[in-house]
């Protein structure tokens, strides 16, 4: 299944984008790094990655995911992650994911996540 990254905003200075599909080594995954490049040059600084419609995760994926946290976080900015479940879900937790950038189950508790953000150490 090819990769659709949507996005979003939930809240002012809240961007969300939604991703679809499978999270894999291929030129689909390089959506996820545009879309969030084009975020992060319009000074977005709080944004959720959606991934409860992704079905599939892989370690370049999941390497990507990861590249990105550190690309939000150098511009001063905060990633939460939002709907991982299953095998996605079990990924992030079984490669430690979950202690570099925090997960939560929908996106509604990630965006209020940032109000009492304590960010896990990167």
């Amino acid at each position: 299944m090819i990769l659709s990254v949507l996005r979003k905003n939930v809240e002012p200075g809240i961007a969300v984008l939604e991703m679809i599909g499978r999270i894999a080594m291929g030129s689909d995954s390089q959506k996820i790094e545009w879309a969030l490049a084009e975020l992060l040059k319009e000074n977005h600084n709080k944004v959720i990655f959606d991934l409860t419609e992704v079905t599939f995760l892989d370690s370049s994926g999941l390497g990507i995911l990861m590249m990105c946290h550190a690309k939000v976080k150098k511009a001063g900015g905060i990633l939460h992650i939002a709907g991982a479940r299953g095998m996605v879900g079990e990924t992030l937790e079984i490669t430690s994911a979950n202690k570099i950038v925090r997960l939560f189950p929908t996106v509604a508790e990630a965006a209020q996540g940032f109000e009492s953000h304590a960010s896990p150490p990167a």
